[in-house]
């Protein structure tokens, strides 16, 4: 099994003939046989786009047209800051169930405007400022290196995109594989949340243990520590090993992600990293040491 996404996934693309969504689509198209079933242009409905290597994908004037057209039950935003939120709230309003947003830099007073949307909606989604998700062997959403995946056991799920790839490319290389990997952004306010993916985790069995990585800033990890804690206590509970990214971060300057900054005594690293050990995640010393943790944590 995966979370989120499979084989049968079809995708639309919005933001399909800028350069970074034509470069992705090609490669989920030519090396991940994704479903992407057409793209959304409000100025090119009726048009077909073109591939570099003959890839041909129907474009649509919106996204409810496209939906209507194919099916699709997923679409991934490769919109520019500007216009993303009302990408992602015209996919809300067209009902696409899972909506990826890859875009970094979207104003965070837009982002509030789309989170209270998507409270009363039927979608789900994930970032913005993401890497997005991918299954092994079935769908690739979003922009990570497919070729590092191996079908496997682990269920990655992250704030850094970067630290995605590790915990995969190390997870592989141990010969563990994963079933899913779900970036789920660095920004403050943001769709799907650590909680809501390892909920689904947990309700897998073909994963069968986790890596959480998480950064310093805000308190999802402590969230998702508590939630771990008491989900052990009803016998949820599966082995986990984790990272947190910002340690030795200075208070006050935001790292990297717009949601990675300590403030008011909130935030840090240490906090995170105790919370995480509470709920009995081994946090990895270093990200270089993910994969071995996670095997370390499997071998009692």
């Amino acid at each position: 099994m995966s979370i989120l996404v499979n084989r049968d996934t079809k995708v639309i693309v919005q933001g399909l003939t800028g350069k970074t969504g034509t470069f992705h689509t090609e490669q989920a198209l030519r090396y991940y046989g994704t479903k992407m079933v057409g793209g959304v242009h409000p100025k090119k409905g009726g048009e077909l786009w073109h591939g570099s290597e003959g890839e041909t994908l129907p474009i649509y004037a919106s996204v409810a047209e496209a939906k209507d057209a194919t099916g699709a039950d997923a679409s991934v935003i490769y919109v520019p800051p500007a216009g993303a939120a009302d990408a992602i709230i015209e996919a809300i309003d067209a009902e696409i169930p899972f909506i990826t947003c890859i875009t970094e830099g979207i104003p965070v007073l837009d982002m509030v405007r789309v989170k209270a949307r998507l409270e009363k909606s039927k979608s789900r989604l994930l970032g913005p400022n993401c890497p997005g998700i991918l299954t092994p062997e079935e769908c690739k959403i979003g922009i990570m290196p497919g070729s590092i995946f191996k079908k496997g056991s682990v269920g990655v799920v992250s704030r850094s995109g970067t630290l995605t790839y590790e915990a995969v490319f190390q997870t592989t290389n141990e010969g563990l594989g994963q079933t899913t990997a779900v970036g789920i952004g660095g920004d403050p306010v943001k769709g799907t949340e650590f909680i809501d993916v390892l909920e689904l985790f947990l309700a897998d069995p073909e994963t069968q243990s986790i890596i959480m990585i998480g950064e310093i800033g805000g308190a999802a990890e402590e969230e998702a520590a508590q939630f771990l804690i008491d989900e052990a206590k009803k016998g949820r509970k599966k082995p986990m090993a984790g990272f947190i990214a910002g340690r030795t971060a200075p208070k006050g300057r935001t790292m990297g992600h717009a949601g990675a900054v300590v403030s008011g005594g909130k935030g840090d690293a240490e906090s995170k990293i105790a919370a995480m050990e509470a709920a009995g995640i081994k946090v990895s010393p270093s990200p270089a040491r993910l994969g071995a943790t996670l095997v370390e944590v499997l071998k009692g």
